[in-house]
Parts: structure tokens; C-alpha cells; sequence
């Protein structure tokens, strides 16, 4: 197994592309803490489906735009599951509205989750990583971040900040031996999409600027997380990989 001994950290795994993600690192190896900020249980729930697989597995609510609850999460990795090799940034917030009319708060909220936020976990995680000389951190970023997009400003300025994140934190960190990359999915059927997915006339248009037609199944999402975790990825890093069917292009 590829990630077999290693421990990982996913933010915002308690359902769609994050628990994909936490479960298929599990199935590869690893140990996993489970991280969602929410009253629903679906992080244990996350959790107990990784046990199921023999896996070790820790679920952990914290709202990691906190320094102090970020820095608390990842010691839980280090206390209970032993260390932690493997970070994934993906737990996000949307609130949106048209630049005039965005509230300070729907501001404050979006960028704080979706940077603050990676900042928090990264400079507590990469303290560990610095000291085993070894690890990854792969933060979910967004077409958003590259193009821009209307009724969203907060998202697409949160999400291109974190590729400019990633890139400078992967001139830091190399020398120590981490690695650190973005992935950047296309629209996937998930609960957050439904909407888009109900909306024939957008969804077309959407469907319309991907190469391949279609939207992406979560499971097509998820593979490329686990290789940027592993081994095989080891001259990987500073990257902004799409997996959007070829939106991007």
C-alpha cells in the first residue's frame, strides 16, 4: 500500500470530496484525522467508515479559520495517531453575492476559511514535517482562482490566494522535503453543486466549456490526491493540477 504508516490530515471530510478523499488515502494506507466544522456528526461518521477498513481514525471539530483550534487539530494527529505526513486543504464555506452588494462578513468569512484558514494548518502541520524531513500538503483550490467568476468574488479572491500560497510555501518547504501542490477539480456532483446540476440552461452552459462534456463523478477527483500523497509524486511540487475534464484547457 502507498500510504501504508502514514498519517493524514483532511479538513472538510465530513462528505463530498473530502470524506472521497479521506476514505481512498485509508484504503491506500493511512491513518486519518477527520476534520468538518459542523453539529451533524458526518465527521465521525467519516471516521467510522475508515475504521472500518482497519484503519485508525480520529474525527475532530475545529474551525480552522482559529489559529488555536487549527494548531489544536493537527497536535491531536501528532498525540493520538501518531504524526502527521499528509495534509489535505479542502474544507471551504460559499456565501454569494455581487461585489456592491457583498456583506463584510460573507467577506471575512469565505477568505478567512479558505486562506487564514490553510495558513493555520499548514505552518502548524509543516513544524512536524520540518522535523521528519518529509511530507505533503495539497491544498483544493478552484477555476474560480484563475478566471475570476461573477457573484463570487470573495471565493475566487480566497481560492487565488491560495495558489499564490501554494507556490511560495513550496519554495519554502522543498528543502526540508515537502511537497506542496493544489488541486484544482472541475464541477462535481455533489451536494454542493445540486443547484447548478437542477439549473438546465447553467448547467449547459457549464457543460459547454468542458472539453469532455460532462461533469466529473467523485471518484474521477479523487485519485490524484492519493498520488500527490505518495511516494511516486516525489518530484512534484509548486503545482496547480487540474482535474476539470478540461476546463482549464
Amino acid at each position: 500500500m502507498k500510504l501504508k504508516n502514514k498519517t493524514a490530515i483532511v479538513t472538510g471530510a465530513g462528505k463530498g470530496i473530502g470524506k472521497a478523499v479521506a476514505i481512498a488515502l485509508a484504503k491506500a494506507g493511512a491513518n486519518i484525522l477527520i476534520n468538518d466544522f459542523g453539529t451533524d456528526g458526518a465527521a465521525e461518521k467519516t471516521a467510522e467508515a475508515i475504521r472500518e477498513l482497519g484503519r485508525k481514525a480520529l474525527a475532530v471539530n475545529a474551525d480552522i479559520s482559529q489559529f488555536e483550534q487549527a494548531k489544536n487539530m493537527v497536535e491531536q494527529a501528532v498525540d493520538q495517531l501518531g504524526g502527521v505526513d499528509i495534509l489535505i486543504n479542502n474544507a471551504g464555506v460559499s456565501k454569494p453575492s455581487m461585489l456592491v452588494n457583498m456583506a463584510e462578513k460573507d467577506w471575512d468569512l469565505v477568505v478567512n476559511v479558505h486562506l487564514k484558514g490553510i495558513f493555520n494548518t499548514s505552518q502548524a502541520a509543516a513544524k512536524h514535517m520540518k522535523k521528519q524531513n518529509w511530507g505533503r500538503i495539497i491544498n483544493v483550490v478552484s477555476t474560480a482562482g484563475l478566471f475570476g467568476t461573477i457573484g463570487q468574488i470573495n471565493y475566487a479572491s480566497a481560492k487565488a490566494g491560495v495558489i499564490g500560497f501554494t507556490k511560495s510555501a513550496a519554495r519554502e518547504l522543498g528543502k526540508n522535503g515537502i511537497n506542496v501542490n493544489a488541486v484544482c477539480p472541475g464541477v462535481t456532483k455533489t451536494d454542493m453543486t445540486e443547484k447548478l446540476q437542477a439549473d438546465e440552461q447553467l448547467c449547459n452552459l457549464y457543460k459547454s466549456r468542458i472539453q469532455l462534456g460532462r461533469f466529473a463523478e467523485i471518484q474521477e477527483i479523487v485519485p490524484i490526491f492519493v498520488f500527490l500523497s505518495s511516494k511516486d509524486a516525489g518530484y512534484i511540487t509548486g503545482q496547480v493540477l487540474g482535474v476539470d475534464g478540461g476546463y482549464i484547457g
